[in-house]
Parts: structure tokens; sequence; C-alpha cells
């Protein structure tokens, strides 16, 4: 159920109107976020 859902949420955004901006976007910004948190903690 639970990956029925994650799946109908991500081709929900992308079908939104959204395309790449939608689930694509979100991964990068998160990743972005992580190497920030990353390089603050080695600092």
């Amino acid at each position: 159920m639970g990956y029925g859902y994650g799946h109908g949420c991500c081709y929900g955004g992308y079908q939104g109107g959204y395309g790449y901006g939608g689930g694509f976007a979100l991964i990068v910004v998160l990743f972005i976020l992580l190497i920030i948190v990353g390089a603050a903690f080695y600092c």
C-alpha cells in the first residue's frame, strides 16, 4: 500500500503540470541540503 501511495504521489505531481520540476527538483534540493549539512559537520 505504501509503495503504491508513493508511486501515485510522484506520478500525481508529474501529471499535475510540474513535469521534472515536481519530484526531480525535490530530490535535487534534498541532495544539496545533504551536501551542505555534511560540509557543515566536516568543518
